[in-house]
């Protein structure tokens, strides 16, 4: 069996987020107004953030460095309109792709509001991947919770200052990677540091390398919590997904009320669970009182979960007394997993997959854009043939080189003068003009419907057809 500690012993300041008059710390000058000092906390559901977390980093801090053959593996290359996701390479016309995943993400998002909350607010959302970073820092640089507070609300030391200055620039630093590594999305990153490095960078990229250093810091170091409160739309309109037997962070009030005093012994409290001791306040992110019920600030971390647990194990009580749970479970309902709300958003999903894949499978790996030459509608031969010119522009949209062979039809006769084979290395574009002539019998109208075929010698599953107009003199 756990043995028993003192109560007092479990916190080693106030519990109180936000410092207020009452607080009985050494002052002689008012702290922040509005800051939330976060208590470090650790337990299952924080090892699974942290792990989620530095692996979301790793991501993205990472992908740009990684190649893909001579090229980076994700790279969105604005100045040539290519758009690199590993071994396929995406063009503007390949747009419908960019709203698949939107819906795909959004509707995602949906199903997962629906099962379990704002989990993707507490485990995946950048906001609160940086903001935790940040926060560990602090941590480490700062000291523990009340420790903070002593040094917000005491005159400063060297110790303060060199401590502070310390957390401010590993934070900076921290902005200052994250900028670089979002521009490095847009250009190659390794040379973007060199030209940092040797001050030959092209302004721009300074420019957005300031901008995003500057909102990061802001974002992850002071606003924190505000940006999910007033900022984000997520949280208001998370309420219109939530029923009664979605997954959320909840205060078992049946089990903890009445609430013990923490400055008396257990033996002597009344039979609520809850000692008050306002640990899962301390070390909320948003700086809520969870046991006031569910509200749009609780971003789902679960770091009042693991505290409210260390404390259970601590006096020999049942863990779960703030849980992932749901409505009707508090209540000693059945729950039901399948609903027709959960229902409804799994099949819009699978719909996009779907529709999105089948998109993929029938995007062939050539662009061909064919405009008539707008100089000459056409010309007549002395042999009694029509001519027709066009300006073709091909592009290989493949991760490798093909040999490409030309034809056209559509007219008795109609035959293709120019090039025939074209050979385009991976991802290039060629222009070239082009001109098809018919005999004058075949035209019995001003105006023929003609198309124009581009096959892969290599590789007959590309090929591609395109429509055109051949014109003629009018009878």
């Amino acid at each position: 069996m756990t043995q028993r500690i003192p109560l007092q012993d479990l916190t080693t300041e106030t519990a109180v987020e936000h410092y207020t008059p009452t607080s009985k710390l050494p002052s002689s000058k008012p702290p922040k107004l509005g800051h939330i000092y976060v208590r470090e906390i650790k337990g299952f559901f924080q090892r699974i953030r942290r792990g989620s977390n530095w692996l979301l980093m790793g991501l993205y801090f990472g992908l740009p460095w990684l190649q893909w053959g001579h090229r980076p593996m994700v790279w969105f290359d604005l100045s040539a309109q290519e758009f690199h996701l590993f071994a396929a390479t995406f063009y503007p016309q390949d747009f419908i792709l960019l709203t698949w995943i939107l819906m795909i993400c959004a509707f995602g998002l949906f199903l997962i509001t629906v099962v379990a909350g704002r989990v993707w607010c507490g485990y995946s959302c950048p906001q609160s991947v940086w903001t935790f970073l940040f926060i560990w820092f602090e941590h480490r640089l700062e000291g523990p919770r009340h420790r903070r507070i002593r040094r917000d609300t005491s005159p400063n030391t060297l110790d303060t200052l060199w401590r502070k200055g310390a957390k401010h620039t590993a934070w900076l630093l921290i902005a200052l990677g994250t900028g670089i590594t979002f521009v490095g999305y847009f250009t190659p990153v390794g040379g973007l540091v060199r030209e940092l490095l040797s001050l030959d960078a092209h302004p721009w990229a300074v420019f957005w390398i300031g901008f995003f250093t500057l909102f990061t810091y802001l974002n992850a170091g002071w606003l924190r919590h505000q940006v999910c409160l007033h900022m984000c739309p997520y949280s208001r309109f998370q309420s219109a997904m939530f029923d009664s037997n979605t997954l959320i962070v909840s205060y078992d009030n049946d089990r903890g009320e009445p609430r013990r005093n923490h400055r008396k012994d257990v033996e002597e409290a009344p039979a609520g669970d809850c000692i008050d001791c306002e640990l899962c306040v301390q070390v909320c992110p948003t700086g809520i009182d969870i046991r006031d019920g569910l509200q749009y600030e609780c971003i789902g971390c679960a770091a009042c979960i693991d505290a409210c647990d260390s404390v259970m194990a601590r006096i020999d009580k049942p863990l779960g007394l703030i849980r992932y749970t749901n409505e009707r479970a508090l209540e000693g309902k059945k729950t039901r997993f399948w609903r027709p709300q959960l229902l409804a958003y799994t099949a819009a999903l699978l719909s996009m997959v779907v529709l999105m894949v089948g998109f993929l499978n029938a995007r062939v790996p050539i662009d061909v854009e064919v405009a008539r030459d707008r100089q000459t509608l056409f010309e007549e031969t002395v042999e009694g043939r029509i001519i027709n010119y066009y300006n073709v522009t091909l592009r290989n949209q493949d991760s490798q080189q093909h040999r490409y062979a030309l034809s056209a039809s559509g007219l008795p006769g109609l035959s293709l003068q120019g090039v025939d084979t074209l050979e385009l290395a991976a991802n290039e574009t060629r222009s070239l003009r082009l001109a098809l002539n018919a005999g004058e019998e075949a035209l019995t109208q001003p105006s023929h419907a003609v198309e124009l075929h581009i096959i892969a010698l290599d590789d007959p599953s590309i090929t591609y057809t395109n429509e055109t107009r051949f014109l003629g003199p009018i009878r």
